[in-house]
């Protein structure tokens, strides 16, 4: 049954973004936690990083198209259902990355990890949008974003300490662990945050078409495909931090363990921001003001990519800044997209979440293609993808003066 939300509990409400939280880490943790062990992956399957690097892919594809499956499932049955039985996936498939006897299998495996955590992220956005005002959604999920903004701080930094007394395979093990904690405190924490409605068709076609509807709205159309495209310049930067750090600039894995989180915690500082920001301007103006600014890094990045390798300190520093701007860009362009939309709010979040996916998996793959000694491709693809994203923003701002004036509100 649906849980009344009308009174507000402030304690319960707190719980359950917490639970939600926890849940949406996952996903970093599975991507973060074992990129120390890329050298150690290559090792025993007798391969190459950039190799072991689609393994990365295959979770981005996988959790694209998961959350397109979560999304509808979730309209129909309500959150709680699916969402444990994407756990118990996750868990299978964690177990089954740990007993990989080759890099192909690990890859495959990655794949159904990423099917299984991708029920986390669609239902704690959804319930999100359930439980809150539209007003309030964007400062929820910056509250989401300080304990997700955690996983890539840790994660490196556990799976350094993991490969150095340990093998990669227990960094799997942990993660089984992991979900199956959060199997029990879903269970019995959170609540059901909707009415399951029975009349959602769960036919592709019928899929299909109602995701068409969806992206055909102006709203969510433009700050999906803004915010995709900056987590497609955050994945490329991701998916290359291994190269770029333990062969360009000869850290060690528990170095980059560190230098990853130390990165990453500009992401959990800039959302963190974004909460008593948007208390005084609205989030459309803030998210357009950080579409500049990201803009302008990207520039600078690229310049610095042409300078000799010892520009360590200055690469380290326009990442920071970087990724500390995406932590606003982040919660704002979801929040946006998910405005115009409360029924559909389960598909609306796995459509978002899943288009975010798929630019982090295209970013992924060009960027292991290009891997090397030259940050230019990096770069390339952050600038790009910046620059576009801030194109979607400006002509919303030119064009749409109508909806800019409801989402305002």
């Amino acid at each position: 049954m649906q849980e009344d939300f009308s009174v507000r509990d402030k304690k319960k409400e707190k719980i359950i973004l917490l639970v939600l939280g926890t849940l949406i880490a996952l996903g970093p943790f599975s991507i973060d936690m074992y990129l120390p062990s890329f050298e150690s992956i290559a090792e025993e399957f007798s391969t190459t990083k950039a190799r072991v690097g689609f393994s990365l892919t295959s979770y981005f594809i996988g959790i694209a198209f998961g959350q397109l499956a979560y999304g509808p499932i979730m309209d129909k049955f309500g959150r709680k259902k699916p969402l444990l039985i994407g756990l118990v996936i996750y868990i299978i498939a964690a177990f089954s990355c740990f007993y990989s006897p080759n890099l192909y299998w690990l890859i495959i495996s990655r794949f159904f990890l990423a099917a299984g955590s991708s029920a986390g992220m669609v239902a704690s956005k959804a319930v999100v949008r359930d439980i809150f005002p539209p007003s309030e959604v964007a400062r929820a999920i910056s509250f989401l974003m300080l304990i997700m903004g955690g996983a890539p701080i840790i994660a490196p930094t556990v799976g350094g300490i993991v490969i150095t007394h340990f093998s990669w395979h227990t960094i799997f093990l942990i993660l089984a662990v992991f979900a199956g904690l959060m199997f029990i405190s879903v269970y019995k924490f959170l609540p059901e945050s909707i009415e399951p409605d029975k009349t959602v068709n769960l036919k592709i076609g019928q899929v299909l078409r109602k995701y068409k509807g969806i992206l055909q709205d102006k709203v969510f159309l433009t700050f999906s495909f803004a915010g995709s495209l900056t987590i497609g310049a955050m994945f490329a930067y991701i998916s290359n931090a291994p190269t770029l750090f333990m062969d360009n600039f000869h850290l060690s894995e528990t170095q980059f363990g560190w230098l990853f989180g130390m990165n990453a915690a500009g992401l959990i500082v800039g959302s963190q921001l974004n909460r008593l920001v948007l208390k005084r301007n609205t989030t459309f103006n803030i998210t357009l003001i950080i579409g500049f600014l990201l803009l302008g890094l990207g520039v600078l990045f690229l310049a610095n990519s042409y300078w000799a390798s010892s520009n360590f300190y200055t690469t380290v520093v326009l990442l920071f800044l970087i990724l500390f701007l995406l932590g606003f860009q982040n919660p704002n362009t979801t929040a946006l997209s998910l405005f115009p939309f409360t029924k559909r709010a389960g598909r609306a979040s796995a459509l978002v979440g899943s288009l975010k996916m798929i630019f982090g998996a295209i970013a992924s793959f060009i960027i292991s293609k290009y891997t090397g000694p030259s940050m230019i491709p990096l770069a390339v693809i952050i600038l790009v993808s910046l620059g576009l994203s801030l194109s979607f923003l400006v002509w919303f701002r030119l064009k749409q003066k109508r909806a800019l004036i409801m989402i305002n509100k």
